[in-house]
């Protein structure tokens, strides 16, 4: 059966470590190096670590691990837990010191499901990194998506669970693979517009009762060999532009949806349009693969 992930796309390796009865986890990915990232946040309620080393006005560096992780701010711990098994292998950014690992991280919050008083550490980061491999990913409530939500906009009755979601989209000569932590206030749909949680086609409901935290993660990864932040900054958006026709509403003060982009390989004059937009189909695809990957959603 052909592989459908982003582990499609070669070199990229996915791991899981999942708490299933507290309900939370860590999603770890990592890529070939070297290569070039970009993040773009969009919600109004992020939560990140080293995100600032993909800023503008920083030469790019190579990112050693991606870390999603469960347990809110708590959750950042984990990434501590993957920077030492990577410090163990001596990779990093070179300096006189040693190499020094870039590992960027962002939490989901799902304090919400399972057990509140049990969050993502070290141990959890390290036990994902661990367990990577490039076949087919685990998709619905693993790692990060352990404890995620959906739907909660329209009060606590039509919530249900979410979980990850992944998909991949074939060009000619390039790859492009997305991987989603759906974990979103709003309604799901699919690109076509099919309601995927019940909500109206419209989406033109207001909020019942007050609204829940919390925040859905992207990363898309290419071997186009993309090397212009700025390129890599338009496909960010056209993954957002996924978000907003996928999840409504989405990009709320109770969302801390960011997307990575990561670039690797040496492909000669990649179609940048192409790419771009296959970065909104891949994460439209990703989005509704994490829904039919938890078909009883239901909390």
């Amino acid at each position: 059966m052909e592989n459908e992930t982003i582990t499609a796309v070669p070199g990229v390796a996915v791991g899981h470590s999942t708490d299933a009865e507290a309900a939370t986890g860590v999603t770890v990915l990592t890529f070939p190096e070297p290569n070039v990232a970009i993040v773009d946040v969009r919600g109004g309620a992020p939560g990140t670590r080293e995100t600032d080393a993909l800023g503008s006005a920083i030469k790019p560096v190579t990112v050693n691990a991606l870390v999603f992780s469960g347990g809110s701010a708590f959750g950042l711990a984990a990434a501590d837990g993957v920077t030492a098994e990577i410090e163990k292998e001596g990779r990093g950014a070179p300096t006189p010191w040693g190499p020094v690992p870039i590992v960027l991280s962002a939490i989901v919050f799902d304090l919400m499901t399972g057990d509140v008083a049990r969050r993502p550490g070290p141990e959890d980061g390290a036990t994902a990194y661990l367990a990577r491999i490039e076949d087919p990913a685990a998709l619905g409530r693993v790692g990060a998506g352990s404890g995620t939500t959906v739907a909660g906009w329209r009060g606590p009755d039509s919530m249900r669970y979410g979980g990850v979601g992944s998909a991949v989209v074939r060009l000619e000569n390039e790859t492009v693979g997305a991987l989603v932590v759906l974990n979103a206030v709003g309604d799901v749909f699919s690109l076509e517009g099919q309601p995927l949680t019940g909500g109206l086609h419209a989406s033109m409901e207001m909020p019942v009762g007050p609204m829940p935290e919390n925040t859905t993660l992207v990363c898309i990864a290419t071997d186009a060999g993309v090397g212009d932040r700025n390129e890599l900054r338009r496909m960010a958006i056209r993954a957002h532009d996924a978000l907003g026709a996928c999840i409504r509403p989405t990009h709320t003060r109770y969302d801390g949806d960011s997307t990575f982009v990561v670039s690797f390989g040496d492909q000669p004059d990649p179609n940048i349009d192409m790419i771009q937009q296959a970065a909104f189909v891949v994460v439209g695809r990703a989005i509704e693969s994490a829904i039919n990957s938890v078909p009883d959603g239901a909390l």
